[in-house]
């Protein structure tokens, strides 16, 4: 049975990729609900007690999928609300795993830096093209991803394992399909023309952390 959500999510995945880099907007409302959903597929069927915090944290990030798919501040806002809570349920995943008293505390505030650092980069680029009443908003939410970033990184630190480099590596390009997504709605003259970049980011990103969970469970 795993192999069909697996099957499901690399053929949803392709087609939405392939839609994204053409900007056919009703084949990419068509395929993106099925990413997440076969996720969540695969990891229950992957591991013999999955973990409702994971599940929750899939079920979150797929509803900000459905809930951006329509345009408007609205819903865009409702869908980084959504997405918001699912960081904080990979938080709480990732803090199963995590043990301060190894991680040196240099290490821990470097991390936090690094990613606050980040996250001003971003909307330092951004700050002439966001609507004012988004920009405390949406900067706090990456902040929010950039913390999730922290504690899977935080993760790696207490036990070096393949399942916690995958995880991390997963948070990483989570980070990065948001900050590319926030330039591809509200920066008309990026690089960055269709949602290709953002979401073939964020495709392997989740993967890559359900990925990660899976092998936590097995080892």
């Amino acid at each position: 049975m795993s192999y069909i959500f697996l099957s499901i999510f690399v053929i949803s995945a392709v087609i939405h990729l392939y839609a994204s880099l053409k900007s056919n907007k009703k084949l990419r409302a068509v395929t993106k609900p099925w990413l997440l959903l076969a996720l969540v597929g695969y990891y229950c069927c992957m591991v013999e007690n999955p973990l409702c915090i994971v599940i929750a944290a899939l079920l979150t990030s797929w509803l900000g999928d459905v809930l951006l798919i329509p345009k408007g501040t609205k819903w865009f806002t409702a869908g980084g609300i959504s997405f918001m809570a699912s960081h904080v349920c990979f938080i709480i995943a990732y803090s199963r795993f995590v043990d301060f008293s190894v991680i040196p505390l240099w290490a821990i505030i470097l991390c936090a830096v690094v990613y606050f650092t980040a996250s001003v980069l971003v909307f330092r680029g951004l700050k002439s093209s966001l609507p004012k009443a988004l920009f405390y908003p949406m900067f706090f939410y990456l902040l929010c991803n950039g913390t999730m970033n922290c504690f899977a990184l935080y993760q790696l630190l207490t036990e070096v394992s393949c399942a916690s480099v995958v995880t991390f590596i997963g948070a990483v390009l989570f980070f990065i399909s948001d900050s590319t997504l926030f330039y591809v709605r509200f920066k008309k003259d990026t690089i960055f023309k269709t949602h290709f970049v953002v979401m073939l980011t964020y495709i392997v990103a989740e993967f890559l952390i359900v990925y990660g969970f899976i092998l936590h469970a097995v080892m």
